[in-house]
């Protein structure tokens, strides 16, 4: 499931923030914003920015951001998190669709994105056989919170680095790929881990392997690595169309000497029936730093131990809980 970078949706909460006679915390999703009092009552329609939304210039409603270049960010004010914009629809060049429409294009509104890589190294298009690697943040979609309950699951770590995606195609072809983009053999990372893991020849044909490079070089290195190392999160069969589960995802990197991110919990039997899966929970699991530095760690990713299809998500049951003291201190 893409995010809607911005929905209709509604204000479920709103409470004080103290010492601020002007300011509110409202509940949008799972997310707190902080808002105008005033501005909004509890039930009432507004339009949802998601963090990473890019607003247009020229736009009234948008003007206030242009110091910080547009963009929606993770912030605090008056001593509250505040992830997200909340405004009202009135911005909107028309009547109000229902909640949940996506109105991004209607407001001319884009994802940040960082730089894009020199076009010289592209070759083509991602793989359609082949999911990218976004995820879901859990307050876009707290559906999955319901649908993971009571199931056996798992607990990685969200490295902070660059994710690529090593596709073998059924004819022996190897593609390397960045985040969106195929990328021509030569000097960069993406293919620098393919030849240090001889990927050409190791993962065996109609399979992929998506990880995280990190290292010198990429964002700021929190893991304090010598050297640049892939880390594997995903295993694809593209015969099939299905991630490998838990076990066989491990062991599958096992047997061709790929590392795996780290694995910080396994919960199964009695302690998966009775776990918390409340959001403020996971907010808490995602909080630490990267083991042996002092460098705070992005976040957490869910699973359930045995691959399940989410019907909040359409596709695969899989999130992201991010560290919320890496959101306002380190993001980049």
């Amino acid at each position: 499931m893409e995010r809607k970078l911005v929905s209709i949706q509604r204000i479920d909460h709103l409470e004080p923030v103290s010492g601020a006679d002007t300011l509110l915390k409202a509940r949008v999703m799972g997310w707190d914003v902080v808002v105008k009092k005033g501005e909004f009552a509890v039930g009432d329609a507004c339009v949802f920015f998601e963090i990473d939304s890019l607003l247009p210039e020229g736009r009234p409603w948008a003007e206030f951001l242009r110091p910080r270049g547009f963009r929606v960010k993770t912030a605090r004010l008056r001593g509250v998190l505040s992830q997200g914009l909340a405004l009202p629809t009135s911005i909107l060049p028309s009547t109000v669709p229902a909640v949940g429409t996506d109105v991004r294009d209607a407001l001319g509104v884009v994802k940040f994105e960082p730089a894009l890589p020199d076009t010289r190294e592209v070759a083509g298009p991602f793989p359609g056989q082949v999911p990218k690697t976004d995820e879901i943040r859990v307050q876009s979609a707290l559906g999955v919170l319901d649908e993971l309950r009571g199931h056996d699951f798992f607990v990685t770590t969200k490295l902070d680095g660059t994710s690529g995606t090593f596709f073998r195609t059924l004819d022996g072809e190897l593609v390397a790929c960045s985040r969106n983009w195929a990328l021509k053999r030569g000097p960069n990372p993406v293919w620098r881990m393919a030849e240090k893991y001889a990927l050409d020849t190791a993962l065996p044909p109609g399979f992929a392997v998506q990880g995280e490079l990190c290292g010198p070089g990429i964002q700021k290195n929190r893991l304090g690595l010598d050297a640049l190392e892939l880390f594997i999160f995903s295993v694809h069969d593209t015969r099939t169309g299905v991630f490998l589960g838990y076990e066989d995802f491990i062991a599958f990197c096992a047997e061709h000497g790929l590392r795996t991110v780290p694995v910080e919990h396994v919960v199964t039997g009695e302690a998966a029936r009775a776990f918390d899966h409340g959001l403020e929970h996971y907010l808490k699991l995602a909080q630490g730093h990267y083991p042996g530095t002092k460098q705070r760690k992005e976040g957490i990713v869910v699973r359930p131990l045995v691959e399940r299809l989410s019907p909040t998500l359409g596709g695969r049951l899989s999130f992201k809980v991010i560290n919320n003291d890496f959101l306002l201190k380190d993001e980049d």
